[in-house]
């Protein structure tokens, strides 16, 4: 492993849940911490006085904000060495019932987002020779979830995304990863941050009924720890060779190799047929 002690850690969403434990784990780590969010003082609040840390205002919706915030930091500490996308939004509820507006918001700020602080990045990792870039998604960025329909989309947007990234980047001295979180206790599920579709029909009120109760009462009772998931991505991050893609938590793991399994149950039984579709070249 290298030595990634110093380098410059550019966090967004960083005022709470995953993106704070990160935040405080790379500064325990000795490395200079950008701390971004909406509301730069609940950051500064949240994270606490340090001198390796510089929090800033980023909307990751609004393309200017990230392109202002790194030129500030390129100017304070000359690099960005890691990006840590991981702001996010939760939309919870039946397709039907979300609003055009509240679609637009969860892929502004689960998808499009991201790309907008990474196209601004970019340059700059080129311009080093090198570069990490993370990426926060779910298990739900490789399974559909009953009521999780738009925050799937917006993750499993993200994912194709990020792999399609990670071969233009490569030739730069860039690698990318892309985290599959499990459920981790963070403040992802507390009311404040869980917005239902906000356009109720009546035919799935007695799903809503019913399902509603079971998400307020995982609120709090995750297995996922967020700070060793934050330490464990410092080591994640200090490999030589970083995984494309890391699963983390127990509940990830199997989902991840339930995927896996699914898939080749999928393609098994047609996979004669699919073959079978080339073109014959003998008859033309």
């Amino acid at each position: 492993m290298k030595n990634n002690k110093g380098k410059v850690w550019f966090i967004t969403g960083a005022g709470r849940g995953m993106g704070l434990e990160i935040a405080k784990a790379a500064l325990s780590a000795g490395h200079r911490v950008v701390a971004t969010g909406r509301d730069i003082k609940k950051v500064s609040d949240a994270i606490g006085s340090n001198g390796n840390l510089l929090p800033l205002k980023l909307d990751v919706t609004i393309p200017g904000d990230a392109e202002v915030a790194v030129k500030t930091v390129v100017e304070r500490f000359g690099s960005i060495d890691v990006l840590i996308n991981n702001a996010a939004v939760f939309f919870a509820g039946f397709f039907e019932e979300f609003t055009p507006e509240q679609i637009q918001m969860q892929m502004d700020t689960n998808f499009v987002g991201p790309m907008n602080v990474t196209r601004a990045v970019l340059p700059q990792m080129r311009s080093q020779g090198s570069g990490h870039i993370v990426s926060i998604s779910s298990t739900a960025g490789v399974f559909g979830y009953e009521q999780c329909s738009m925050y799937c989309a917006s993750k499993f947007a993200l994912e194709g995304w990020m792999d399609a990234l990670k071969i233009e980047v490569a030739p730069f001295g860039i690698t990318t990863t892309v985290v599959n979180p499990g459920f981790f206790r963070t403040t992802l599920l507390e009311p404040e941050s869980t917005i239902w579709a906000g356009k109720p029909v009546e035919a799935y009120s007695e799903r809503n009924a019913q399902l509603k109760p079971v998400w307020k009462d995982m609120n709090g009772k995750q297995s996922g720890d967020p700070g060793k998931l934050a330490k464990a991505l410092l080591t994640v991050v200090d490999r030589q060779d970083p995984p494309v893609r890391w699963f983390a938590g127990t509940d990830a793991v199997a989902e991840g190799e339930r995927k896996a399994n699914e898939l080749l149950s999928q393609i098994a039984p047609f996979k004669e047929l699919s073959s079978s579709l080339d073109v014959d070249e003998a008859k033309n």
